[in-house]
């Protein structure tokens, strides 16, 4: 029996071995600027998970170092959108008895970038409801961010869905320098989320913002029924489009919506899906987005730990935020610096 339990035990550590020497390898693959296959990213799910999340860690801190880039977003127009994304508690197809409003004033919306400011956020960004503005809110936006401007020299952004060159060329004038785009999903999924639009308009957004000199934030919601492999693709999908601020949300159920009744992630699938978004996506901001409230403390700082360096703090679009004090405390208590330079390649 006792040479049984020896066998079995070196049997376990020769696996355990050679796991080790699979990550180390994609690791260092990584770490020399070269780009994962498909099947390598997938084989990053079978990982040990300790392996795993200490790999990308050392990732993350060789490319970015301890830079951490922090924004602050209002909803700057309030529901009854024509979209069906299945997810969205502004979708005029679900009730969902959330507060619809028009675009804000002025005076509200520069009140909010300037307390943004003040409490050392880096970024304000403007979000609306909605496929897109029109051109009446087009000029009331633009007239708001040189409001912004003048009142404080915080970087603006926007993220008001499938504008045309000229509104996105209207806000690069005004002084908007990023701007956001959800993909959502992976593209195998997003067609059972939404129908109202496609990844292709999505993508033809971007490809216009980046033309125009904007720099592009794009991400998505995990936890939406998708697939471990499909979340794998969709951090293999932002790679090839050059993505560099990867805002990951983890879905928050809300009543009315068709996915009210989804299951949440382990805790294990999200670290797991932090970490191979680090493997695919090595020189990007992975951010904290919508859902964290939901994760425990010692949740979140494993978190920052693997990769995620990024984060929209304060309120958020129609979810509980949190409090800026508090996650400034959080980000540098795990090694970052919130007064680096971390504007990202377009």
């Amino acid at each position: 029996m006792e040479r049984r339990i020896d066998i079995l035990g070196r049997y376990l550590y020769a696996f355990r071995y050679l796991l080790m020497m699979q990550i180390d390898l994609l690791k260092q693959k990584v770490l020399s600027d070269e780009v994962l296959s498909k099947e390598e990213a997938l084989q990053l799910l079978k990982a040990d998970k300790p392996l795993l999340y200490d790999a990308a860690h050392e990732i993350t801190r060789h490319f970015l170092g301890n830079k951490f880039d922090t924004c602050s977003i209002i909803n700057a127009r309030s529901g009854n959108c024509g979209e069906d994304c299945k997810w969205c508690a502004q979708s005029a197809h679900y009730a969902t008895k959330i507060n619809i409003y028009p675009l804000l004033k002025e005076e509200v919306c520069v009140r909010h970038a300037v307390d943004a400011y003040q409490q050392g956020i880096g970024r304000f960004a403007l979000v609306t409801s909605g496929r897109r503005v029109n051109q009446g809110d087009v000029q009331e936006i633009v007239r708001i961010v040189k409001a912004i401007k003048e009142a404080c020299p915080i970087k603006c952004c926007a993220s008001m869905g499938l504008l045309s060159r000229e509104a996105l060329q209207a806000l690069r004038e005004s002084g908007v320098e990023n701007y956001h785009c959800n993909i959502e999903t992976a593209p195998s999924y997003f067609p059972k989320l939404c129908t109202t639009h496609t990844l292709e308009q999505k993508i033809e957004t971007i490809r216009i913002a980046r033309e125009l000199g904007f720099r592009v934030c794009s991400g998505g919601i995990i936890g939406m029924g998708e697939s471990a492999e499909q979340r794998v693709e969709m951090a293999l999908f932002l790679q090839q489009q050059g993505v560099l601020s990867i805002p990951l949300n983890i879905l928050q159920p809300i009543p009315g919506t068709p996915l009210e009744h989804t299951p949440p992630l382990t805790e294990e699938e999200l670290l797991t899906t932090i970490a191979i978004f680090r493997f695919v996506n090595p020189k990007a901001y992975l951010r904290f987005s919508g859902g964290r409230a939901q994760l425990s403390e010692k949740v979140q700082r494993k978190a920052l730990y693997i990769g995620i360096n990024a984060a929209i703090i304060g309120d958020l679009l129609t979810t509980i935020g949190s409090r800026v004090a508090e996650d400034r405390q959080l980000f540098t208590s795990e090694g970052y610096s919130l007064t680096e330079q971390t504007d990202w390649i377009k």
